[in-house]
């Protein structure tokens, strides 16, 4: 693997870190604090061209590799992980299976919608189907030229302000994996109602809430792929998007490392800076490996997928590694502030609540090491 990033990689690279530090991290506090979804600077986002990251160039869209969107995610959850959970569902986990199994007018008519600013959701998890995402229970039923639609999402990103969602639902609870279909769904289709928006821990400047379906008529057409076929189209989405949450958890990993060290450098105890204390630079050298060994991993995982080889493994072990990184350097983020680290004055208890849904969403750390050893033992 050639770890050296190209002209593009680090043109685009740049951009999205600029757009961070000037558009997000000055805001960031605040919109955690009081729960905002910042509508004018996701729609910056859109202006910039960061929110479309994940359009082929055939539908209008930059057409970038694995590796360059996952670079712009980076650096997009180091400026707010929050608002890197809204961009992860627009342009890439809400349209992942879009872009695995929909036909070309299919794609002309998401992407069309995407270009133009409205945003997606991924609608697979519900009240009684987390890990278990073959025990869902949205019923769809064949009713001539459409599908009927009947269930609960939970804990949907972007829920309110999604104008699309790809819907995981199934035509026989008792079928599991077998019976599961995915469909494109517009949010202004009858029948379909926002739940109350939930308290979160973190990434607060996310929105996620319920998403309701009752009777709603989809047309056979929003069908991607055939009946039965969501499962594998599910599994091969989650492939691609967990090289991203790795990309993410990075991201808030190496906001808390870079306040460390910067931190570390202002605080004196003992008539000197507390960098100068042995016990503190083992903490930042953790730190620094911690980060890069999930960086490498995520991109290792982006070049796989990017040559089109198997990665489910290391999809996987990236996401865990990173995941576990970022909660581990946000705590230690927060023991090198000491008691300034535990109070909202200072970024790194965000960190420390940001970090800690990595190890959750898009497969729990359990699932992920359920991935690996599977992996491991399979020959």
């Amino acid at each position: 693997m050639d770890v050296r990033l190209t002209e593009e990689q680090e043109m685009i690279k740049r951009t999205a870190r600029d757009f961070a530090d000037n558009e997000l991290a000055p805001f960031a506090q605040d919109w955690d604090e009081q729960s905002i979804f910042p509508e004018e600077t996701i729609k910056k986002l859109h202006e910039v061209g960061l929110l479309t990251i994940g359009i082929p160039g055939e539908y209008g869209g930059p057409g970038l590799d694995h590796l360059s969107q996952a670079l712009v995610i980076e650096e997009i959850a180091r400026g707010d992980a929050g608002v890197a959970t809204t961009m992860v569902a627009t342009t890439l986990l809400g349209p992942d299976p879009v872009l695995i199994a929909g036909t070309d007018e299919q794609k002309k008519w998401w992407y069309g919608l995407q270009n133009e600013g409205v945003l997606g959701a991924f609608a697979l998890t519900e009240p009684g189907a987390g890990s278990d995402a073959g025990g869902l229970s949205t019923r769809c039923v064949r009713d001539g030229n459409d599908y009927i639609i009947n269930g609960t999402k939970q804990f949907i990103t972007n829920g309110d302000y999604a104008g699309l969602f790809t819907v995981f639902a199934t035509v026989d609870k008792k079928l599991r994996n077998k019976g599961i279909c995915v469909f494109m769904v517009d949010r202004n289709t009858p029948g379909v109602s926002i739940g109350p928006e939930e308290r979160k821990m973190g990434i607060r400047s996310s929105n996620t809430t319920q998403v309701i379906f009752e009777d709603v008529r989809v047309p056979a057409d929003n069908l991607l792929g055939k009946e039965g076929q969501g499962w594998r189209i599910c599994m091969e989405t989650l492939d691609l998007s967990r090289a991203i949450v790795a990309a993410m958890a990075t991201g808030v990993a190496q906001a808390a490392f870079e306040s460390s060290v910067k931190y570390s450098k202002e605080r004196v105890q003992f008539g000197k800076p507390i960098c100068s204390f042995q016990a503190v630079q083992f903490m930042l050298a953790d730190m620094a490996m911690h980060v890069e060994t999930a960086r490498l991993l995520y991109q290792k995982a982006c070049c796989l997928q990017d040559q089109h080889l198997p990665h489910t493994a290391i999809a996987s072990l990236a996401k865990c590694w990173a995941a576990d990184a970022a909660m581990k350097v946000a705590t230690d983020a927060v023991q090198v502030y000491g008691g300034y680290g535990y109070t909202k004055d200072y970024p790194v208890e965000k960190y420390f609540r940001d970090a800690k849904i990595m190890q959750i969403f898009e497969g729990t750390a359990q699932v992920q090491r359920l991935v690996i050893a599977g992996d491991i033992l399979r020959d």
